[in-house]
């Protein structure tokens, strides 16, 4: 909850003031020693903190969402195992898990959504990072329209969508092999896109960074590029884009 949230809460009674200083022994984070967990950063910037579950052992990330759990704030975690879920269910029941996104999210209140997002891939085989940034930028309270598999190696499929996919106020453009999806959208639209490299590809795709350097080699303006695999950014900077144009 964010600070007016607390006080009213206080204000109302239904928090009591022993329960209202606990809260308040975390106001700038919590320690738990393994992990700082900073519960302040949507105040500052907009958005809540995510959790980057790779790497993390399991006991650990089950700690960290306990404590998100405790204080009802929503997270998402990012990069996510099954094994790890399982770890965070035994802790906190109402987690949920998207195994193609690989997203563990705990909700407790879902943002409005405004304006829309429209998410574009090159093909199938860029389904995670896809839904990776769709989960995000609906967790952040944006609408979502979905564009998969309208790559450049069939171009009737993309341009027989292109009147959709420009009524978005923010394109994020998904693709491996040679990357040129972005580029043929920014061509096509007066829209800011996010392209977002995948390491879908044969060997000299190199893991992605054939596909990265097409995008940041692209002729088309307003074309924005992001890492390897990253729909996380990628969704995180058009919900910032797309919150700022709707607020506008």
């Amino acid at each position: 909850m964010n600070n007016k949230e607390f006080l009213e809460k206080i204000k109302n009674n239904e928090i009591s003031i022993n329960e209202g200083l606990d809260y308040l022994k975390d106001f700038n984070y919590k320690d738990l020693d393994f992990a700082k967990l900073d519960f302040q950063r949507k105040e500052r910037r907009g958005f809540g903190e995510t959790i980057f579950c790779e790497g993390k052992e399991d006991f650990a990330l089950a700690e960290i969402y306990k404590s998100f759990s405790e204080r009802k704030e929503s997270v998402i975690g990012t990069r996510a195992t099954p094994s790890q879920y399982e770890r965070v269910l035994e802790l906190v029941p109402e987690a949920k898990y998207d195994p193609t996104g690989r997203i563990i999210s705990l909700v407790y209140e879902q943002s409005p959504k405004i304006g829309n997002i429209a998410i574009c891939t090159g093909g199938t085989a860029d389904l995670k990072v896809a839904e990776e940034a769709r989960i995000t930028a609906e967790f952040f309270g944006a609408n979502v329209s979905k564009f998969y598999d309208v790559g450049v190696s069939g171009l009737h499929r993309l341009t027989s969508k292109i009147d959709e996919i420009s009524k978005a106020n923010v394109i994020i453009a998904i693709a491996g092999m040679e990357g040129a999806l972005p580029t043929v959208i920014g061509g096509l639209v007066n829209k800011p896109i996010i392209a977002v490299p995948t390491s879908i590809g044969y060997g000299a795709n190199l893991k992605g960074l054939s596909a990265l350097l097409t995008m940041l080699n692209t002729c088309a303006e307003g074309v924005n590029v992001v890492n390897i695999d990253n729909g996380y950014s990628a969704a995180y900077n058009a919900c910032q884009i797309n919150k700022l144009i709707e607020e506008k």
